[in-house]
């Protein structure tokens, strides 16, 4: 029998199987000796022990299609990136280490902007020419008055989704409002600091519907990304490609070049220049590590 690890708490994991519900498992001794640990996302075999407490032992794991090491998860189709528009406002330099990450992965990416009820047409507009100009999917919701949710079910349709994105954007209410059984803690926002408290301790899988799964992960407000070269950052700005033919040098930075054709289409407006400016901050972040 197999089924998909959705949670894992202290040695325990809990396996959703199709028509039959969620199962208590431990995973046999042999995944220690061989240096392999279940994650939340494997799809996994389970020896049924007892029926009618839903106990049983996992006795495989499947191949991964992929594999995230933060959040530690597998298997996973697409990301949605998930920020809110105001309350508290988008931190971009974070959204674009998102973005990094799940290129990093091979992973489409969806960038979903909450609280689009207390938000300006003037701050929608900005953010949907800032991303949508990268290539990126934009969406606009409000988890609080389920406003965008059938588009965005449509999306989730016969995919496992993670949804990354830092504390108190509303992740926790989102996933309320697609799966009410879920019943998971939404927290409160620190009027003090607007930021929310940690309110999501660990990854969790929820079924939404046949071979359809939404994960929600620890909310976390820093994400490093300083295994990447500096050589390596423009790679991971899809907008770039399309202007880096016309930069004189080979290898350019696009930095302090003469004649560097994405410098250009930052000039010209065709690339979001909120963008660019952190790709400068990140390029020097990196150029700054000492490596040896």
């Amino acid at each position: 029998m197999t089924g998909k690890i959705i949670k894992g708490i202290a040695g325990f994991y809990y396996v959703h199987i199709e028509d039959k519900g969620i199962y208590e498992c431990k995973a046999r001794g042999i995944f220690r000796n061989q240096h392999m640990k279940p994650l939340v996302g494997d799809n996994v075999s389970v020896e049924i022990l007892d029926e009618q407490d839903k106990e049983g032992t996992i006795t495989g794991i499947l191949p991964r299609k992929n594999e995230l090491l933060r959040p530690a998860v597998a298997n996973i189709d697409q990301a949605i990136v998930i920020f809110a528009i105001v309350k508290p406002n988008p931190d971009f330099g974070l959204l674009d280490r998102f973005l990094i990450r799940m290129e990093q992965q091979s992973l489409t990416s969806i960038i979903c902007f909450n609280k689009q009820d207390i938000a300006s047409e003037k701050e929608k507009e900005a953010l949907r020419m800032a991303y949508e100009t990268c290539g990126y999917q934009v969406l606009f919701l409000s988890a609080h008055r389920k406003e965008g949710l059938e588009e965005l079910r449509g999306m989730l349709t016969g995919r496992t989704t993670a949804l990354a994105g830092p504390s108190g954007v509303g992740k926790s209410t989102l996933i309320n409002a697609l799966a009410p059984e879920a019943g998971m803690e939404t927290g409160s926002i620190s009027r003090k600091i607007e930021r929310g408290r940690h309110t999501t301790r660990h990854s969790e899988i929820i079924a939404l519907g046949d071979e359809t799964y939404i994960m929600d992960t620890p909310g976390f407000t820093s994400l490093h990304i300083s295994e990447i070269m500096k050589e390596e950052l423009s790679g991971y700005y899809p907008e770039f490609k399309r202007y880096e033919p016309s930069c004189r040098f080979g290898g350019c930075a696009h930095i302090s070049e003469p004649d560097c054709g994405v410098k250009a289409a930052v000039e010209q407006g065709v690339i979001s220049r909120v963008r660019y400016e952190n790709y400068k901050v990140l390029y020097q972040e990196l150029k700054d590590i000492k490596r040896y």
